[in-house]
């Protein structure tokens, strides 16, 4: 039972993490929103999985081991995706409340050229 109940839980996420990203208005919303889905549907599957097969099997450990690395890896993953589309100039959703990163982006270009020196 309880193993249907965690399968469930990762399958709802994971559905509802798809509506998200089609319904998203731009790439780092639905960066954002794919981040969730995977980490959250990803991690209740792999727990059914080690109920579903015991914590003695040989899945158990490779599970704990992918769910760890998901826990790290999926968020920078994230966000270096995120860092690399702003740096190349790809649009925010017009309906954005304000652009955080943009001042600091221009001191750091700023301090960059700075230390450059004379060409």
């Amino acid at each position: 039972m309880a193993f249907l109940v965690t399968a469930g839980i990762g399958l709802a996420f994971s559905l509802s993490g798809a509506v998200g990203i089609l319904r998203m208005p731009d790439l780092y919303s639905r960066i954002q929103c794919s981040s969730k889905t995977v980490t959250m549907g990803a991690l209740p599957a792999l727990i059914a999985l080690v109920v579903g097969e015991g914590i003695d099997s040989g899945y158990a450990s490779r599970a704990l081991l992918i769910a760890v690395l998901l826990l790290v890896v999926n968020p920078t993953a994230s966000h270096a995706l995120a860092r690399a589309a702003y740096k190349s100039g790809v649009p925010m959703w017009s309906g954005a409340v304000r652009d955080e990163v943009a001042g600091r982006e221009d001191s750091q270009r700023r301090r960059e050229q700075d230390c450059a020196g004379p060409e």
